[in-house]
């Protein structure tokens, strides 16, 4: 049950009564006279239980972009029903417009759309829709809450994609260096042709030559079709937040800008992202224009997870993807008790047979920290920033001792440098 603004109009217009003939007597009356017009015009008010209610289906839309969630209503009975309805969602879903003017005559059905802009990544979902419908006076309503189910996926923005085109340049330049073609490790297969002054005599097809009676040259052509394997470290540490955003969303977009790249180069990627248990995985498929759609939505609903990561386990997810060399690149935070612990364990079985490759994503603070001298605390807070970076460089010598190569950088910083890894690995057939 709710009141409107008349039926407080309608108490206080006993003032009038009350202020000529002074007494509780009429009062009581006049608060007994309200009473009875309330309840009546309660009675009277259609039952809200007998609308019927319907979504538009679930949308995904890039992060910082508007969805519009459109509600349907149905009035089945002959009465027209007049109120109000507040479509409700959880605050990150980003809210506006949710209150709805309800006016549906009997046997008709109104739309009402809710624009969204969500503030967070993942599956943003409805809480109630509440409706409230009024009394022919006015003055009392009935009210129900109802639960309409819908949802939006706010996918990943992908803020790297700026530097793809550069980065596509930089691999069409490697493939059409390629036409030199020289042989070196790594490399593929891919013609022949007449010998010319400069070739290296190595390549030179004897075969071939004796056939044709001049000489002929094999040329190379980078490898295509190798395997890149991400691992998205969902656990605790992926969870820190650096520049008002989670450490996670950081290494998904130098992911993705990895992934996009290498699908253009002819690679097949997979992803997997987990921490003691998978969260998310993504085998390739024929579809290379697909990959990065199916990519962002299956990273949309990933969260961390306040535990430590299984890196064994995860290990040997990467063991059971190929037995082939492949490119592993390992997204998570460079946390020395975290990766002495954890990761540098499986490290040998890993890079026995993989070329292995750690991101991880650098905060900016400490770098200011280090920097600012001007008060006594700010001293204590410099030396502090300055050991933690002293420990996470100590292990990332450990690191590239065992044979894996460590890409450290800000959230700005870490797609193109991990792309430029890539390209680098490409040229000098080592992919």
């Amino acid at each position: 049950m709710a009141l409107s603004w008349r039926a407080v109009a309608l108490v206080l217009l006993g003032l009038a009564p009350v202020l000529q003939w002074p007494s509780m007597t009429t009062v009581r009356w006049w608060v007994l006279g309200c009473l009875v017009i309330m309840a009546l015009d309660l009675l009277l008010a259609p039952s809200p239980q007998k609308l019927e209610w319907s979504r538009s289906a679930d949308q995904q839309v890039r992060l910082g972009e508007s969805a519009t969630s459109t509600l349907t209503v149905t009035n089945p009975t002959r009465r027209r029903m007049r109120g109000q309805v507040r479509d409700a969602w959880v605050p990150s879903a980003g809210v506006s417009g949710g209150r709805h003017r309800l006016d549906v005559p009997g046997g008709e059905r109104r739309r009402m759309s809710t624009r969204l802009l969500p503030t967070r990544r993942g599956d943003r979902r409805t809480d109630r829709v509440t409706v409230r419908v009024w009394g022919p006076l006015g003055i009392a309503a009935r009210q129900r809450s109802v639960r309409v189910p819908g949802s939006v996926r706010a996918l990943p923005p992908f803020h790297s994609r700026k530097h793809l085109p550069s980065r596509l340049a930089q691999l069409r330049q490697l493939d059409g260096r390629s036409a030199v073609r020289t042989r070196g490790q790594g490399t593929e297969f891919d013609s022949l042709r007449d010998y010319v002054e400069g070739d290296d005599v190595r390549s030179i097809d004897w075969r071939a030559t004796a056939r044709r009676q001049h000489v002929v040259v094999r040329t190379w052509q980078p490898e295509r079709d190798r395997r890149v394997i991400l691992v998205l470290d969902t656990s605790r540490t992926s969870a820190a937040r650096i520049d008002d955003q989670p450490r996670l969303d950081a290494a998904m977009d130098a992911s993705l800008l990895l992934a996009a790249l290498a699908s253009r180069a002819g690679d097949r990627i997979d992803l997997i992202a987990g921490d003691r248990r998978v969260r998310g995985r993504v085998t390739p498929n024929t579809d290379r224009k697909a990959l990065l759609h199916q990519l962002v939505s299956t990273m949309a609903p990933i969260e961390p997870v306040l535990v430590e990561a299984d890196w064994t386990m995860l290990a040997g997810k990467v063991t059971g993807v190929t037995r082939r060399r492949a490119l592993v690149v390992l997204l998570t935070a460079l946390e020395p008790a975290a990766v002495e612990e954890g990761l540098i364990p499986v490290l040998p079985a890993l890079t026995a047979h993989h070329r292995v490759v750690i991101a991880s994503v650098a905060d900016p603070e400490l770098g200011r920290m280090r920097e600012d001298l001007s008060t006594l605390e700010s001293v204590y807070d410099a030396a502090a920033a300055e050991r933690t970076v002293s420990l996470r460089q100590r292990t990332a010598d450990a690191l590239e001792r065992m044979g894996v190569h460590v890409i450290e950088a800000d959230p700005e910083q870490l797609p193109p440098q991990l792309a430029d890894h890539y390209l680098a690995l490409k040229a000098q057939g080592l992919l």
